[in-house]
């Protein structure tokens, strides 16, 4: 009578057997995740830019990725969501300037004659001198300001709350916009702010850094100061603001940045 066969006992693998084993699987995922983001790579090099309008410069793809990541951060965003603030013995004395852009050309700028232009209308337009600000309730904040080329430093400014300078001026219902576009008066720099930041109440219309006038460099006689967005969104030296529910021109999506350029 034949006896029935016996399932032959495979042999604990030898540590050398696991190492080889273990080098092997992380070797092969190690290539083909390489050669799976080197192709992912090439697709977008070869993928087709895209249609140049309120942004540009970016390829197709790309875009759509990086408009869907602002809906996400948009839908999540609050005016909770507020950026931590540090005492002012901790801001710098020398604040680093970001950019020059819109401002450094303007040869014909008169501090003096300066005046806010607020589009209200088609025709219609107000225009608000620096001591009209500077009457309303005061707001200092410190924080870490922070550029899109990789530094960051912990800035003091004084200003006014933008969301007060709307309601003292009766714009609120023009800030019931979805955007707020803003351009230096020359009209070589310009950005596009979504509502949710415009009324942030971390946002302010600065005319202090330091406890003192805002220098020319730094935008002088008042800029944006915007602490949940990079620095390229704190428009300097502000000539022009207007309201709109689609999007304004923005000088760095246009180069094919971010819109959005939350932190």
């Amino acid at each position: 009578m034949e006896q029935p066969n016996k399932k032959k006992v495979k042999a604990p693998l030898t540590i050398e057997q696991k190492i080889k084993r273990r080098n092997f699987i992380s070797f092969g995922a190690f290539f083909a995740l390489g050669g799976g983001a080197v192709a992912g790579w090439k697709w977008l090099l070869d993928a087709p830019e895209e249609t140049a309008g309120i942004t540009g410069g970016a390829r197709a793809p790309l875009r759509r990725a990086l408009n869907k990541t602002e809906l996400f951060f948009r839908n999540f965003f609050s005016n909770n969501h507020t950026v931590k603030t540090y005492p002012k013995e901790r801001a710098a004395k020398t604040v680093r300037v970001n950019s020059l852009i819109g401002i450094e050309d303007d040869e014909d700028f008169n501090e003096k004659n300066w005046k806010l232009e607020v589009k209200t209308g088609v025709l219609q337009s107000l225009h608000i001198g620096i001591e009209e600000i500077k009457a309303l309730p005061k707001t200092e904040i410190v924080f870490d300001f922070k550029c899109v080329e990789g530094w960051d430093q912990i800035q003091h400014w004084g200003g006014v709350k933008l969301s007060d300078f709307l309601s003292h001026f009766k714009l609120e219902t023009l800030a019931e916009k979805n955007y707020m576009g803003l351009k230096t008066p020359n009209g070589e720099y310009y950005v596009g702010l979504e509502r949710d930041s415009v009324l942030h109440p971390q946002t302010i219309l600065a005319y202090e850094m330091n406890g003192q006038p805002i220098t020319i460099n730094h935008g002088a006689p008042l800029r944006l100061i915007i602490p949940v967005k990079y620095g390229i969104k704190n428009l300097k030296r502000i000539g022009v603001m207007s309201f709109s529910n689609s999007r304004p021109r923005d000088y760095w999506a246009e180069q094919g940045y971010d819109y959005y350029s939350g932190l």
